[in-house]
């Protein structure tokens, strides 16, 4: 299971909220996971310490520069070779749930946050294992997008989440949207919990969260549900409760 995370960017600070906050605080805090910032800056040369400049051929925008960013992940890499270097780029991988356990799954990742126009290819060429992506957009700079990575990534990590089994029942774990969920007061301006819910009946609270789920992902998620094969269960929980429009 993944044991440590690099992050390199020209704005180490902008991690520091996830190493002193919620659960991705709380699991660096606890030692399961190690979270360390490089700045290029600090392998660049010259009075500026420049990394970037202009791009060749012309064009708005300044490249991110391939010397200091390989001297830093170099140094990164130092001490295991084996890591995975990511980039954080639109054109890469999507992230989706599958991809989050895939990764929590590595030992140690290496995290390029890139800025201004990208990176220089022949760093990527050279030094990058892997692109992946949070969506189809364009940020600023790829520090969102690792901070995304990371939190989607860190609470797949065994103890980080304070039940075991809520990991389990988020969306996407199998395929659907989650179901809806309700806490006190049971009376809301006028809107009531579903009765269900409070009939201490748990075999069929869990029928009806599995129909929820089914509707839910039906009505806003179509993509999603057109790749689920129906069992003989899930059709009896969608006649059992039919979905209130």
């Amino acid at each position: 299971m993944l044991s440590r995370i690099d992050v390199i960017s020209i704005f180490p600070d902008w991690f520091e909220s996830l190493e002193s906050l919620g659960l991705t605080g709380r699991a660096i805090a606890d030692q399961r996971v190690i979270l360390k910032t490089w700045n290029p800056r600090e392998f660049a040369t010259g009075v500026h310490r420049s990394v970037d400049d202009r791009p060749f051929g012309g064009g708005p925008g300044m490249v991110m520069r391939p010397e200091p960013l390989a001297k830093c992940i170099e140094a990164v890499k130092a001490e295991d070779q084996n890591a995975s270097v990511i980039y954080l780029s639109p054109q890469g991988r999507k992230l989706d749930h599958s991809g989050a356990l895939e990764l929590a799954h590595r030992e140690r990742l290496v995290l390029l946050c890139g800025r201004y126009e990208g990176v220089d290819q022949r760093l990527l060429d050279e030094h990058v294992d892997e692109e992946w992506s949070v969506g189809d957009y364009v940020l600023s700079g790829g520090e969102p997008a690792a901070a995304v990575m990371i939190d989607a990534v860190v609470r797949q990590l065994p103890g980080v989440l304070g039940h075991a089994d809520s990991a389990l029942q988020d969306s996407f774990v199998d395929g659907l949207l989650d179901c809806p969920h309700f806490t006190r007061p049971d009376q809301w301006r006028g809107h009531k919990v579903p009765d269900v819910l409070l009939s201490g009946d748990h075999a069929r609270i869990a029928r009806w969260r599995r129909a929820q789920a089914l509707h839910r992902t039906h009505r806003i998620r179509p993509d999603l549900f057109e790749t689920i094969e129906l069992g003989s269960e899930d059709r009896a929980v969608l006649v059992e409760f039919p979905e209130e429009i």
